[in-house]
């Protein structure tokens, strides 16, 4: 069951990781906090955080083989009607799968081999328009401080919504508009301010040099294309992270828009999404998103047994998108008009309730 709530927050928050609302996170004591986890037993969550190359590699091997399949029948197929379905799967993988598989080898947690999730993750990281080491800094934050205001970089749908660029997002375009400012700004050698507050010093060399590689490819591709007369580079390098971006943004809403903020419980401000085994395999099971925000050093390939410790005591997963986004997309057009509504997840009679700022908050792992 959910609930949907109306809050008494101001109209309009500074969602800015240096503005007012920095400070108030931090006197309300939800920076860097103690959150709530599910009691587990420690030999159990011992076997879930268990890392294999096994599982990386054959999903990666799959996933490579669909790539370049439809990337040659794209090639061989150019000029008639028949490359689309070629490129609409080629876009699908390079534009939206690589973004899990940015998000799971940044996490260092896809394969026991450090090097395989190192370079994997640069790879996908150019594929999805993030620069690897900001992200990486940044997604740390995020999980540090989820859905905390003033703290989290990552807040997708802030209060009210931005209803356009949210649909423009299906589409890369805001995407590729901060993408480009910062990776222009970063090869000049310099970091925003928000960047600083979460970016080591020690890695800002770093940011610099890798900023200048992706353009560098860019400038490239697109050199190539004025060689050849044709837009086929960019068909393959550059626009597959337009025209493919939209399954990651019809996945990736439904991990935390129109839940709740500043509260210290994922079981609040994520949702678990039941999907069908090939969105699985294209999100690596990133549908299950309170187990991941609750236990992030729990591979992928591991999630649905996780999910099957916890299930008692987290709200009832939603059964499909439909579902999600039958709640999701009211609720976003509502908060354009009343900033402070949003939808309360109910938890189970078997859970242990939430307990507000201030207190604590951990679950203690069963011996």
């Amino acid at each position: 069951m959910t609930d949907y709530i109306y809050s008494a927050e101001p109209p309009k928050r500074d969602y800015s990781l240096v503005g007012p609302e920095t400070l108030r996170a931090e006197e309300r004591g939800l920076a860097t906090a103690e959150w709530y986890h599910t009691a587990i037993p420690r030999k159990r969550m011992k076997e879930l955080m268990q890392r294999s190359d096994g599982p990386a590699t054959r999903d990666i091997a799959i996933w490579a083989a669909v790539f370049f399949a439809s990337a040659i029948g794209g090639f061989l197929t150019w000029g008639t009607w028949w490359c689309v379905p070629f490129f609409i799967v080629y876009g699908v993988l390079y534009g939206s799968s690589s973004d899990a598989r940015w998000h799971e080898f940044g996490h260092r947690t896809a394969f026991r081999t450090q090097w395989k999730n190192d370079i994997l993750y640069q790879i996908a990281s150019f594929m999805v328009l993030r620069e690897p080491e900001v992200w990486r800094w940044s997604h740390t934050r995020h999980h540090t401080d989820t859905i905390i205001v003033g703290r989290d970089p990552e807040i997708a749908a802030p209060r009210p919504p931005n209803l356009r660029e949210l649909a423009l997002a299906f589409l890369g375009l805001p995407q590729a508009k901060v993408y480009f400012k910062k990776v222009f700004l970063h090869a000049s050698g310099r970091l925003s301010d928000e960047e600083k507050t979460f970016i080591p010093e020690s890695e800002w060399d770093k940011v610099y040099r890798t900023a200048r590689i992706h353009l560098a490819i860019y400038a490239a591709v697109i050199l190539l294309s004025l060689a050849t007369w044709s837009i086929l580079p960019l068909m393959y390098v550059g626009l597959p992270s337009f025209y493919g971006a939209w399954w990651y943004l019809t996945t990736g809403l439904t991990q935390h828009a129109g839940l709740s903020e500043d509260v210290l419980d994922h079981r609040l401000n994520c949702r678990t999404v039941y999907m069908n085994p090939v969105a699985r395999f294209l999100y690596l099971n990133m549908n299950y998103h309170v187990e991941h925000h609750m236990f992030p050093m729990v591979p992928y390939y591991n999630l649905p047994a996780l999910h099957e410790e916890m299930k008692d005591d987290t709200p009832t997963p939603y059964s499909g998108f439909w579902e999600a986004y039958k709640e999701i997309i009211p609720t976003l057009i509502r908060q354009v008009k009343e900033p402070g509504y949003y939808v309360k997840r109910e938890l189970p009679p078997t859970a242990k309730p939430f307990v507000p700022a201030g207190a604590s908050t951990a679950g203690v792992a069963a011996e």
